[in-house]
């Protein structure tokens, strides 16, 4: 049961990571700042793709983008 706590609170930790840094995201390209790196967590790029100039990717250290 405690394994399944950890899951659902990392799980949890993720959405509101995503939530928080899709705001910035979206802030800086309404006013038209751009955005080459848009990225779940930082240090050594882990998978993404890249679609215009901007680089989607998840990093390996889950903290942050």
């Amino acid at each position: 049961m405690t394994a399944l706590y950890a899951v659902a609170a990392i799980l949890l930790i993720g959405a509101l990571i995503l939530v928080h840094e899709l705001g910035h995201f979206v802030v800086a390209r309404a006013f038209g700042v751009g955005v080459r790196v848009f990225s779940i967590g930082f240090g050594p790029r882990l998978f993404g793709f890249k679609h215009g100039q901007t680089d989607y990717r998840v990093s390996a250290v889950p903290f942050g983008g």
